[in-house]
């Protein structure tokens, strides 16, 4: 069967699972959409409240049901690169609105967060949690009625996830994603890399360490390496939520600015006022979200999607299961290189070609459904475009190039990086587990070393400074999934497990916790479930057992007789420390409620 064949094939088999859950939502959907527009529905004193602080012109339009407003749902603030671009999108968006006949006016805001900031500190423990919150608070922001289309500004890990839940789950409404884009290029991520594993060596101090991290991360926009941040932006680019070519344009810039003028007032043109109504929760079908999967794989991108994308398309009825992620990942190939798959940036792959570029070669042997629906019209053809400043400053598009720019960093479909996806599914006696081997060199692909047993990332520091690690091993960092204190990343691991993987042991990582799109070198077998204080498998490992970590045959297994596996009680430790201070004490009804990894790790749903 041809990969094309076998892509419809694992697409229709999401269809036939989801039918009963998919058929409720699109009847939900629907019985909404059918009650026009929304302000109709309001009282007038419930109306006065909503455009109080409008002008006499505005109030007048929006009185009656003939000109559509735009609610726009902001994760802005100015602390954080990715998401201080879009202090001045409100202004930008309500200019194009009024110039197209329309109005816009800032729903809410959601938080944002950065994992970057939070790493191996008590914060990072509301990090996943935040994504099933913002979807909450862009939720409160909408359901005041007053709105046609909603617009979504949000670019960094949790917070696209958390938006696009709440845009399925306003899916009677048109949704439309503008992104901020990534920051110019600074210090190589390679550099940073090395000057990193040279701290955690103690060969350089604090502050060789601080200039380098402010060299990679200095200015606005989103960091530049390949993570859950620009996998999100490639996600809702290739599911058609972006505006064409839009994904990866500097922040600060005339196109940049253009392209937000441009998705506002196509915003207008898809409501239901208009000829091309375009509700989201239609839009996004099945066939997006398989897209969505395989420009995943293409890209070598984030792990922590393996996760979101399942809680995403729960919001709107779709079961997808890591077994569909697993099976596309083995018929599609690897097109990108980009740190930590590469020595690239983001910027380089825009340069070399970008989302056009490589949307146009997975369309060339079918790897991607073109007859979806999108934000821009019928068919994922339209997305194989350069985006670029036309004379009259709208944004014009072109052709994306026939030949990739830089095949080192984008490559062709005929000459894959490699012929399988970034992104596997490990299967065993231990449960279930993710892995990202698109920056595992292939020799690293199998890893069969003794347990030694942490529970948390301090005592694995502690125990390589004090030259505890030096031989093969694999790192089983327990008790750090979303029950037991919310399934922090663990990119404090990183480096000490590196720099002995240089030294030439054979090392690995076992955790029910994250590493996220920074999954690099060290072969990690991550999420994985059922968690350890569920009582799962990995909770009975014992120091010295034998573990065997194949990324090549899919399998996770500890190599203990399964009788003697079966009478070891699980281990439990005192988890009172992840409960109070930076807000955990906040988040107990979180941890209580939260499902599982491979079905999402939400509070909002389960995918059954």
């Amino acid at each position: 069967m041809s990969a094309h064949a076998r892509i419809a094939a694992i697409t229709n088999r999401i269809v036939e699972r989801s039918k009963p859950t998919r058929e409720r939502y699109l009847e939900r959907l629907r019985a909404a959409a059918s009650k026009g527009v929304n302000r109709s529905v309001l009282g007038c004193a419930n109306l006065a409240h909503g455009f109080a602080v409008c002008s006499p012109a505005e109030k007048d339009a929006l009185a009656g049901d003939r000109v559509p407003n735009l609610g726009i749902i902001t994760a802005y603030n100015d602390m954080l690169s990715a998401h201080q671009p879009f202090e001045t999108y409100p202004a930008i968006i309500r200019e194009a609105a009024a110039q197209a006949g329309g109005i816009a006016q800032v729903a809410g805001g959601v938080p944002a967060m950065c994992d970057g900031v939070t790493q191996g500190q008590p914060g990072m423990e509301l990090s996943l949690f935040s994504r099933d919150l913002i979807a909450m608070a862009a939720g409160v922001g909408l359901s005041h009625n007053m709105f046609d289309a909603a617009l979504f500004l949000g670019v960094c890990d949790k917070i696209v996830p958390g938006l696009m839940i709440a845009a399925l789950s306003f899916g009677h409404l048109p949704s439309i994603f503008i992104p901020a884009g990534p920051m110019t290029t600074g210090l190589a991520n390679d550099e940073k890399s090395r000057v990193r594993q040279l701290f955690a060596e103690g060969k350089v101090g604090r502050a060789e360490l601080l200039e380098a991290e402010s060299k990679s991360y200095h200015g606005p926009g989103t960091c530049t390496f390949y993570g859950t941040a620009n996998s999100n932006q490639m996600l809702m680019e290739i599911m058609g939520f972006h505006m064409p070519g839009s994904s990866f344009i500097n922040p600060g810039t005339p196109l940049r600015e253009a392209l937000t003028r441009e998705a506002a007032k196509r915003a207008l043109a898809i409501t239901a006022l208009g000829n091309e109504f375009t509700p989201a929760g239609e839009m996004i079908d099945e066939r997006s979200i398989v897209n969505g999967v395989v420009g995943l794989h293409a890209t070598g991108g984030s792990t922590n999607h393996t996760m979101h994308l399942v809680a995403m398309a729960r919001a709107g009825g779709i079961v997808l299961t890591w077994q569909d992620i697993a099976e596309l990942s083995e018929l599609v190939p690897l097109l990108a290189r980009v740190y930590p798959n590469g020595l690239a940036d983001v910027n380089h792959f825009q340069a070399a070609g970008g989302m056009g570029f490589l949307i146009k070669e997975l369309l060339k042997q079918g790897l991607v459904h073109d007859d979806v629906r999108t934000v821009f019209g019928h068919g994922l053809q339209a997305y194989t475009v350069d985006a670029q400043l036309g004379d009259n400053g709208a944004v014009v598009r072109q052709p994306s190039p026939e030949k990739s720019h830089d095949p080192k960093v984008l490559a062709s479909i005929e000459t894959p990086f490699q012929a399988n996806g970034g992104l596997k599914m490990l299967r065993g006696n231990l449960g279930k587990a993710v892995i990202k081997i698109s920056a595992v060199k292939p020799e690293r692909h199998i890893i069969e070393a003794p347990a030694v047993i942490f529970h948390s990332q301090q005592e694995l520091q502690d125990a390589f400074k004090e030259g505890k690690l030096n031989r093969d091993f694999i790192a089983v960092v327990r008790f750090q999934g979303p029950k037991a204190n919310g399934m922090p990343e663990l990119h404090k691991l990183t480096p000490p497990l590196g720099v002995l993987q240089d030294r030439g042991f054979r090392v690995a990582l076992l955790t029910d916790g994250r590493m996220s799109g920074a999954s690099g070198k060290v072969p990690a077998a991550i999420h994985v479930t059922p968690e350890a204080v569920d009582g799962g498998p990995i909770a009975r490992i014992k120091d010295g057992d034998i573990i065997r970590l194949d990324a090549i045959r899919g399998t996770l297994e500890v190599l203990v007789d399964a009788a003697d596996m079966a009478e070891r009680e699980p281990v439990t430790i005192d988890l009172s420390d992840n409960e109070f201070g930076m807000g955990r004490e906040l988040f107990a009804p979180f941890r209580h409620a939260v499902g599982p990894s491979d079905q999402g790790a939400s509070v909002l749903f389960h995918a059954h």
